[in-house]
């Protein structure tokens, strides 16, 4: 098929690329610190296991996850050196693919599958975290969510891909 004969579906589920899982955060109930572990049980129909997210099934919002690339503009519209992830209360940092290529896809994390739901928009809270502007740092750059289909464990280090239809 010719470039100018795909379609828009056809362009939105082929990436050249794989990603992978560079960090991962668990919210044990609003408001608390974040647990950094190196892996995580992803609970199907659920989200990851311990998260206080994780206690509705069938929601669309079950994890949420941004791209790594981005950490360091948010740090630059903030007027900061760095950001920790912890800061943003994600649940998993992607590096090396477009999570947004992932909203509206079915994707795999490891052996885990997952599909992406739609944008994760920035809360009032970034601007707690972040400081005075951090809601409008992270527009844009607040990354997806997900629910997930299959579950089981992910890790650090696991690689990220689009699943082929």
């Amino acid at each position: 098929m010719l470039v100018n004969e795909q379609t828009l579906a056809n362009l939105r589920s082929t990436s050249t690329q794989s990603g992978k899982l560079v960090w991962i955060g668990i919210r044990p109930a609003r408001h608390e610190a974040m647990i950094v572990p190196s892996s995580a049980r992803l609970i199907t129909d659920s989200g990851i296991e311990s998260d206080h997210s994780a206690t509705q099934t069938g929601k669309k919002r079950q994890i949420t996850l941004i791209q790594s690339e981005h950490l360091p503009v948010i740090a630059t519209l903030t007027n900061k050196t760095l950001i920790n992830p912890k800061q943003l209360r994600r649940n998993l940092v992607i590096a090396g693919i477009n999570v947004l290529s992932l909203k509206d896809q079915i994707f795999t994390i490891g052996n885990c599958i997952l599909e992406g739901t739609g944008p994760c928009h920035p809360c009032s809270r970034m601007e707690e975290t972040l400081g005075t502007g951090g809601y409008n740092a992270m527009r844009g750059h607040g990354g997806i969510t997900a629910k997930v289909i299959a579950g089981g464990i992910v890790s650090i280090e696991d690689e990220v891909l689009i699943k082929t239809q």
